[in-house]
């Protein structure tokens, strides 16, 4: 799969991540590499618990990777930007090639 469809697939079976910030990092970004990395931001509470019981079966297939962050956590660290993450909402409606 490429990284954009991916990107629409776990945006299409995890309902719950319409409340976290999600993105994609790493080498699948270019098209290489065996695993897929995903950083989600957000708080934890019910709605993470959700959240990863929904990637834990959206995933079973693909060799995901999971980052849980916290948003100060993300400020701070300037994770986002020094990875160069790319929301998932954008890799799922880019053209494909």
């Amino acid at each position: 799969m490429t990284a954009g469809e991916v990107a629409a697939h776990l945006l299409s079976c995890c309902g719950s991540l319409g409340q976290f910030e999600s993105y994609m990092f790493g080498s699948t970004l270019r098209g290489i590499g065996e695993d897929i990395d995903i950083l989600i931001v957000g708080l934890g509470g019910d709605a993470l618990s959700q959240l990863k019981r929904e990637m834990q079966a959206a995933g079973e297939c693909l060799p995901l990777h999971i980052l849980y962050m916290q948003p100060s956590e993300a400020r701070h660290t300037d994770f986002v930007t020094r990875e160069k993450c790319v929301p998932l909402a954008q890799l799922a409606i880019a053209p494909r090639s």
